[in-house]
């Protein structure tokens, strides 16, 4: 039990210490009917010390309850909004007047993010617009300071080497429009990362280690050397926007973690702690090889298990039980 306590003080510490350097936070999914309330969550996040939170929707309760946190937020949109978001400069100008302009002074929101991994699909081509309106929207009412963009999955058609990193045929033309605005705004592209999904899917050729962050020899590409998958796919995406001309735009991770159940034996609580723990550890201090001086802010996916998400992994990705009991050490509140 010491030892325990000994190992969540100190990732505790690190949370705080690194918070200047890399915000790290949490995304508060809530696809589940037996979650904690609102600002009962937000109590979590604080006593917890972590001082990022991102939810998918922008939720009047969990906005409420945000008041007065400061925690750093990310707020997204529904993606069935895109449309009229993207047509409408007069929708977007409601959305912020809704959803930001009442919380301006007391919820310090950093990011608001239009749609969640709808590139490809059929809310892509609304994203680069649907961002240049919400944007003029908050310069209107004199808020220049949020990041308004998007998050994606890896969707790349090559990988592997990461210096082979290239967007699939269908999402060029418009990652190209949406990095185009990223470019003019300074704002980051919000990927989400799994590791997981990679190893489980091909084991026999990923070993355990390169996904954890502990490989001791590194995948060599070129001058580059990898000793986890989390910067290779990174760093693949990377390549991926520099050949479209966007290699000046940042990336920050909007998702990434581990499930803990669900798919026997490649999930486990073990494997779950370690990976975040490490994951911890890399990011607050380095970035990627090919960008090692740009530490990404990171979200690690999630606060909860959710029970309305289909049965396996997806319900078994928390940090916590809907009791709010850790369902293994990691933070120390």
């Amino acid at each position: 039990m010491e030892h325990s306590f000994i190992f969540v003080s100190i990732i505790t510490a690190q949370l705080l210490l690194f918070a200047d350097a890399v915000h790290i936070g949490v995304d508060y999914g809530r696809l589940g009917n037996n979650l904690p309330a609102p600002r009962d969550v937000i109590n979590l996040y604080k006593r917890c010390g972590i001082e990022s939170l991102r939810i998918y929707d922008p939720s009047p309760q969990v906005l409420d309850a945000l008041r007065g946190s400061n925690l750093r937020v990310s707020v997204g949109t529904r993606n069935e909004d895109l449309p009229s978001l993207a047509s409408s400069q007069a929708a977007a100008n409601s959305w912020v007047n809704t959803n930001v302009a009442p919380y301006r002074n007391n919820i310090n929101i950093n990011w608001i993010t239009l749609g969640n991994e709808v590139i490809p699909g059929p809310y892509a081509t609304h994203v680069a617009p649907a961002i240049i309106n919400i944007q003029n929207a908050l310069r209107s009412i004199g808020l220049t300071g949020i990041k308004v963009t998007t998050v994606t999955s890896m969707i790349l058609a090559s990988s592997y080497p990461p210096s082979a990193g290239a967007f699939t045929s269908e999402t060029t033309a418009v990652m190209r429009n949406v990095t185009f605005v990223l470019k003019q705004t300074g704002a980051p592209i919000m990927l989400n990362v799994y590791p997981y999904f990679a190893y489980a899917s091909d084991p026999a050729h990923i070993s355990l280690d390169y996904a954890m962050f502990r490989a001791r020899t590194p995948i060599v590409d070129g001058q580059f050397q990898y000793f986890s998958l989390f910067d290779a796919m990174v760093d693949a995406y990377y390549v991926a926007l520099k050949r479209i001309g966007a290699g000046s735009v940042p990336i920050a991770v909007s998702e990434t973690g581990w499930p803990t159940a669900g798919n026997s034996p490649y999930t486990s609580i073990a494997n779950a702690q370690t990976y975040n723990r490490n994951l911890l550890n890399h990011v607050t201090r380095q970035g990627t090889p090919r960008k090692p001086g740009g530490i990404m802010d990171t979200f690690i996916f999630a606060m909860f298990n959710e029970n309305k998400k289909p049965n396996g992994i997806e319900q078994n990705w928390g940090l916590f039980y809907p009791n709010i009991s850790p369902v293994y050490p990691f933070i120390h509140c």
